[in-house]
């Protein structure tokens, strides 16, 4: 597990290494999640590739959730993290994958 304390060392994070997924927090320091995705998902035009992200944010509305799905997240969450949702949310990206490989 790596914890970035701010988009930009999320951003860098993942050029530096893999990862199987990001839960991504949407409000950070620096650059937000959603810049931070919108940054990965550009990256991965250029390397191919798509690292599955889920956001994670305490704006519960269809509005945030919808502006967190277009920047490239693959799903989202609300705060506070509830572990059996995350759990399942994680087997749905994994069965997902799995059928589009």
């Amino acid at each position: 597990m790596t914890v970035a304390v701010n988009g930009l060392l999320g951003v860098r994070a993942v050029e530096k290494q893999s990862f199987d997924l990001v839960l991504m927090d949407v409000q950070m320091p620096e650059m937000d999640g959603l810049q931070a995705t919108r940054e990965i998902r550009l990256s991965e035009t250029e390397s191919g590739g798509s690292l599955p992200i889920i956001a994670l944010t305490a704006h519960a509305s269809a509005e945030d959730r919808e502006r967190c799905l277009a920047s490239g997240m693959d799903a989202y969450l609300t705060k506070p993290l509830q572990v059996k949702k995350l759990w399942k949310l994680m087997d749905h990206i994994r069965e997902r994958s799995s059928v589009s490989a």
